[in-house]
C-alpha cells in the first residue's frame, strides 16, 4: 500500500508542478486536483489506492501535516501582524468564528438531526478557513491590501484558534469528559508552553556570541525548532498542533531572521503534507458515501457555505467600512481546506459513535467547497481595480508596523 501510494502521489505531484503556471492563470487548482485524483484512485473507483480510515498511515499523515500547517501558519502571524492590521481580523475571528461554528452546528442540528455536541463538533471543524482555496484573490495586488492581509491573517490564525474547540467537543462526544478535563486542559497548556518555551531558548541560544547559524543552514533552524517541539511535546503527552501553532507564533514574533529564512522552504514543506493529506482524503471518499448522506446532507453542505459564513460575516462587519464588493468576498471566500480535511479525519479515527456521519458530512462540505472557492477566486478578483480606497487608518497602522520593523502589508 505505501509504495502504490507514493508512486501515486509522486505522479500527481509531477503532474500538479507541470500544470501550475496554468493553475495560477485559470480556474484549474492543484487542491482539487489532489482531491479529485485521490478519489479516483481510492477504493470507490479505481482501487489503486486502498486506505481504510483506521489505517496508521492515515492517522500519522494528518498529525504531520496538521503540525507542519500549523506551524508555518503561526509564523506567519507574529505580534507585529496582529498589532498592525487587528481591527478588520479581530471582527472576523473575534465575531465572524464563533458565530459560523454556531450557525453552521444548528444547521447540523435541525437538517440532519445529530445531536448538540456531534453539531457543535461539526462547526468547529467547519469554522476555519484556508487561503490556498483563495490564491487568485489574496495573491492579486488589485484587490485592495486591507482585504488581503484580512483574509491572511484570518486564515492563518482560525485553524489555532478552532484546535480547542475541536478537541473539547471530540473530547465530550468519545465520553471521557466526565471528562478528564482537568487532564484536557493540561495538555493544552502544555503544548502551549512548549510552543512558546522551546523556540524562545532556541532563538535566545542562537542569539549568544558563542553560536550562529551559517547562511546555507539558516533555513534548518526554524525546521530544528519545529522537530524538537515535536519530539519534546510526543515525549511529555502535551498536544502537538497548540505547541505548533504557539512555535510558529514565537518564531514570528522574537526570531525574524530565521522566519525569514526559513519562510520559503517551510511553505514549500507544508504545501507537500498537504497536498498528500488531500490526496489521502479524496480516496477515502466514494462514491457510495457521497450518496449515502442524502439530500440533506448535501442541502446541508450548500447552506454551510452560502449562508453560515456569510450571515456571520455580515453580523460581524456591521458598521466596519467594508464596501459591499469586500464584504461580499470576505463572505464568500470562507474556504473549507486543509485544516478541516485532518479535523475530519481525526474524528473519523477517534471511534465516537457517530465518527463516520460526521466524517461524510464534513466531506462533501470541504469537496463542494474545494470545487467551488477554487474556481472562483481568480473571477472574484478580476472584479477589483487599483483604484479601491483603503481608509487612513489602514496605511495608518502600517506605518507605524514599518517603524517598529515589521515590514508591508503586500
Amino acid at each position: 500500500m505505501g509504495t502504490t501510494l507514493l508512486i501515486a502521489f509522486a505522479g500527481v505531484l509531477l503532474l500538479a508542478v507541470l500544470l501550475s503556471s496554468l493553475a495560477h492563470r485559470t480556474i484549474l487548482s492543484t487542491a482539487a486536483l489532489f482531491l479529485v485524483a485521490g478519489f479516483l484512485l481510492g477504493d470507490g473507483v479505481l482501487g489503486v489506492v486502498s486506505l481504510k480510515p483506521g489505517d496508521d498511515l492515515v492517522a500519522t499523515l494528518a498529525e504531520l501535516a496538521l503540525f507542519t500547517v500549523l506551524f508555518t501558519d503561526g509564523m506567519r502571524v507574529g505580534w507585529a501582524e496582529l498589532r498592525g492590521a487587528w481591527r478588520l481580523p479581530g471582527r472576523a475571528l473575534g465575531w465572524g468564528l464563533p458565530l459560523t461554528l454556531v450557525i453552521t452546528a444548528v444547521g447540523a442540528h435541525y437538517l440532519i438531526g445529530l445531536g448538540w455536541i456531534e453539531s457543535l463538533l461539526i462547526g468547529a471543524i467547519l469554522a476555519p478557513t484556508d487561503p490556498v482555496f483563495a490564491a487568485a484573490l489574496v495573491g492579486n495586488e488589485k484587490v485592495p491590501p486591507r482585504l488581503r492581509q484580512l483574509l491572511n491573517v484570518e486564515s492563518g490564525v482560525n485553524d489555532g484558534l478552532a484546535l480547542p474547540f475541536v478537541i473539547l467537543f471530540l473530547a465530550v462526544a468519545s465520553g471521557s469528559a466526565d471528562l478528564h478535563l482537568g487532564e484536557l486542559g493540561l495538555e493544552l497548556g502544555l503544548g502551549v508552553l512548549i510552543g512558546v518555551a522551546v523556540p524562545w531558548a532556541a532563538i535566545r541560544l542562537e542569539q549568544t556570541r558563542w553560536f550562529s547559524a551559517s547562511t546555507p543552514y539558516e533555513p534548518l533552524n526554524a525546521l530544528a525548532i519545529g522537530l524538537l517541539v515535536l519530539a519534546v511535546g510526543k515525549a511529555t503527552h502535551g498536544n502537538l498542533f497548540l505547541a505548533a501553532f504557539s512555535a510558529g507564533i514565537t518564531v514570528a514574533t522574537f526570531g525574524q531572521r530565521q522566519r525569514e529564512s526559513f519562510e520559503h522552504f517551510g511553505e514549500l514543506i507544508a504545501e507537500v503534507f498537504k497536498l498528500a493529506a488531500l490526496l489521502v482524503f479524496g480516496a477515502l471518499i466514494t462514491p457510495a458515501l457521497l450518496g449515502s448522506v442524502g439530500w440533506q446532507g448535501w442541502l446541508f453542505a450548500v447552506l454551510a457555505l452560502v449562508l453560515a459564513r456569510p450571515v456571520a460575516i455580515w453580523i460581524s462587519f456591521l458598521r466596519a467600512g467594508l464596501s459591499v464588493r469586500e464584504q461580499a468576498a470576505v463572505a464568500w471566500f470562507g474556504p473549507k481546506g486543509f485544516a478541516s480535511v485532518v479535523y475530519g479525519l481525526l474524528v473519523l479515527g477517534s471511534g465516537i459513535a457517530a465518527a463516520q456521519q460526521v466524517f461524510q458530512l464534513v466531506a462533501v462540505t470541504i469537496v463542494l467547497s474545494i470545487l467551488l472557492h477554487s474556481s472562483t477566486d481568480i473571477v472574484v478578483a478580476r472584479g477589483f481595480d487599483d483604484e479601491r480606497e483603503v481608509p487612513a487608518w489602514f496605511h495608518a497602522a502600517w506605518r507605524r508596523r514599518d517603524r517598529e520593523g515589521g515590514g508591508s502589508p503586500s
